[in-house]
């Protein structure tokens, strides 16, 4: 081989070598450029949205040991919902919260039920026990009975459900019933980014979960929820509202719709109403076709359900929950009369369905 030839060849196996090192280096600057839009799209989630709340004041755990949601970020997609277990709105999202557990828990959905009490008796850790249980929940439930989950996620509804991803950040917020097509699909959007995040293979199924017992509300009431306590007790139309106390009440031969009427002695305290004698009597005209009622009594009691003036049937009070004591084939305008047979009932709402 020449001079020139030995020259010509190192000449070319330099170029090819500069050739390696700067298609190197083009890659490093790649891969930088991509771990950096990675940090800008968390940043731009930060710009847009909260971070998720920790679990505070927790005073008891349902279907699991005590836990933090700072221990499941990074590692889950959270569904908080606020409930209480005798608000009937609750109780007709559940079969969809219970539908979800049961296909997306193994896809990474871990949905926490923070249970909020709106009257004293849902503070009960047993009458919580009680309720996941009739309602067939089987995810985590947690006890705020002193609302402080409630006031650091700023919420007023029952219920309400916030979506965390798998970043920490609370990027879906719905308040009330419905919504559920649209909840599902955010559900599965996040646990599509989980698996990505976490490098995980395969898909999420695609078809809607099917809830189980649920309930028709096509059609609104035209009655709205009524309370018997003086805390919030407006509709109050033979007696004093908003007071405490003893309260003697006769029948007013005509009644108004969506109007409460209180006949016989009443104990009227902040929650409820409390009949002291037998054969007290409410008397309500409603526009639904379902009505229930939120009681209590320390024995077993009963009360006799009349629909316009005919007694339909009989129910039995006594554990503290909501009771369904009207059903119709289709909504109309009627006039309920409770006569409640045994002393000492407590009762706390009417709602409408």
């Amino acid at each position: 081989m020449t001079g020139k030839n030995v020259i010509l060849g190192v000449f070319i196996i330099a170029i090819i070598g500069a050739i390696f090192y700067l298609e190197s280096l083009r890659l490093e600057r790649t891969s930088g450029e991509d771990a950096e839009i990675k940090i800008e799209a968390k940043q731009d989630k930060a710009n847009k949205y909260e971070s998720a709340k920790e679990l505070i004041g927790i005073q008891g755990f349902v279907n699991s040991g005590p836990f933090k949601i700072s221990d499941q970020i990074g590692k889950k997609v959270i569904l908080i919902d606020f409930w209480t277990y005798s608000c009937i709105n609750c109780q007709r999202t559940t079969p969809y919260l219970n539908a979800w557990w049961e296909k997306y828990e193994d896809d990474g959905l871990l949905i926490i039920g923070v249970h909020t009490p709106e009257f004293e008796f849902e503070k009960k850790y047993d009458n919580v026990l009680q309720a996941t249980q009739t309602f067939g929940i089987k995810y985590p439930v947690v006890q705020d009975n002193n609302y402080s989950t409630w006031t650091a996620y700023g919420n007023r509804y029952w219920p309400r459900k916030y979506l965390i991803d798998i970043d920490g950040f609370i990027v879906y917020d719905h308040i009330g019933e419905g919504g559920y097509e649209e909840t599902e699909d955010k559900i599965r959007e996040l646990l599509m980014e989980r698996k990505l995040v976490l490098g995980e293979t395969g898909g999420i199924d695609t078809g809607m979960a099917g809830p189980r017992g649920v309930q028709d509300v096509s059609v609104r009431p035209e009655s709205p929820e009524v309370y018997f306590g003086a805390f919030r007790n407006e509709l109050l139309a033979n007696g004093d509202m908003s007071k405490v106390g003893i309260q003697n009440l006769v029948n007013p031969g005509s009644v108004n719709l969506n109007k409460l009427y209180l006949v016989g002695s009443w104990n009227i305290q902040e929650e409820y109403a409390q009949n002291l004698n037998s054969d007290s009597k409410v008397i309500f005209k409603f526009k639904a076709r379902k009505v229930n009622i939120v009681a209590e009594a320390d024995k077993p009691s009963k009360a006799s359900i009349l629909l316009d003036g005919k007694m339909i049937s009989e129910v039995n009070i006594q554990n503290s929950q909501l009771y369904e004591i009207i059903s119709l084939p289709e909504q109309g305008e009627h006039t309920l009369e409770i006569i409640l047979e045994d002393p000492n009932i407590r009762l706390y709402t009417f709602t409408f369905g």
